[in-house]
């Protein structure tokens, strides 16, 4: 923990597991009521990584680095406060590596790197990062193809409604990939202006936020701020399938079998949103292709067709399925 004076901003960095390997997760920054509300999310989303590498596979442990600003800041007070968090970072010695995450881009992460070493997505000191939201984007699309597979029984997306629920740098790569699959687009965004040009330009329809929940539609995908599913929005769903790439989704453990129960094939978000994590730790080896890369984000898809299978045969949400994996290879790794 660590407090920037010249900002006001809350410095977190919470590494939850470390049974896999040294932690890596990104970097989230927002506006929270507290500094409080920024240590526990930090915290509930270093144990969302947790799960996700151990459900992808990888050998890593799970962190977060969440910055809680005051508000709003300009080009050079956001410059000064990137290079204090390298510094941060650089006394961990390797304990834990950032990303780019929510209100984050890759020129922050390549103002990191002239403090530190310990940046994922960054090839040079000081070069702008690679952008993680398309291949966040491509793991969500696989997810969907899978989900559509179980719960519509066609991967085929041709005249499906999927609403996608922010329109940022993995949402609107989302949404594109979805239009191009034949599928029909609703967005809906904080910022109307952005909702609506993404929905001019892929020939779909904006959805004021209020309205997303009780919009009928195939598939709805939550790619905005998290936990926005609870007994009050699952109650007012019309969609077959949720898979979005926001992080910690259900408000409760029990909002996954209030899903399930609804007859909604949920899709759990740390395996569904890991397109990110699982291409940008290749990319930094540097031994493969892009294809190469982008088949291997793809895992996310046949991942979440074992998951829905099991969790079927059990008649269970795929949550609990998701969760006994990671359970298994943390006990394996202990």
């Amino acid at each position: 923990v660590s407090y920037d004076q010249p900002t006001g901003t809350w410095m977190f960095v919470a590494i939850h597991s470390t049974v896999l390997g040294a932690a890596r997760g990104g970097c989230r920054m927002r506006v929270y009521e507290s500094p409080e509300e920024g240590l526990q999310d930090a915290m509930l989303l270093a144990e969302a990584m947790t799960h996700k590498w151990a459900a992808i596979g990888y050998k890593h442990g799970g962190g977060k680095a969440v910055l809680a600003i005051p508000g709003e800041m300009d080009a050079p007070v956001r410059l000064g406060l990137f290079r204090r968090l390298g510094r941060l970072l650089a006394t961990l010695k390797g304990a834990f590596t950032v990303s780019e995450g929510f209100g984050t881009n890759p020129e922050d992460m390549a103002t990191i790197s002239e403090e530190t070493e310990w940046v994922s997505g960054v090839r040079s000191r000081g070069e702008r990062a690679i952008n993680s939201g398309p291949y966040t984007a491509l793991g969500i699309f696989s997810g969907i193809l899978a989900a559509a597979r179980h719960a519509l029984g066609t991967e085929d997306l041709d005249g499906r409604v999927v609403l996608v629920q922010g329109v940022g740098d993995v949402g609107e790569p989302l949404a594109r990939r979805l239009q191009a699959a034949g599928a029909e687009i609703l967005v809906c965004d904080l910022d109307d202006a952005l909702a609506r040009r993404v929905a001019s330009e892929l020939e779909g329809e904006a959805v004021e936020p209020h309205l997303a929940y009780a919009r009928k539609s195939d598939v709805y995908a939550p790619c905005e701020i998290c936990v926005t599913l609870n007994s009050e929005t699952i109650s007012q769903l019309s969609c077959k399938i949720v898979a979005g790439a926001a992080h910690n989704q259900l408000r409760d453990s029990r909002d996954a079998d209030l899903l399930h129960d609804n007859g909604i094939l949920y899709a759990p978000d740390f395996v569904a949103n890991a397109g990110a994590a699982l291409a940008l730790p290749l990319l930094d080896a540097g031994d493969l292709s892009e294809e190469q890369v982008r088949d291997s984000v793809l895992r996310v898809g046949s991942t979440l067709d074992k998951l829905f299978a099991e969790s079927a045969a059990r008649n269970e949400s795929p949550v609990h399925a998701a969760k006994r994996l990671v359970r298994q290879r943390l006990k394996k790794a202990k």
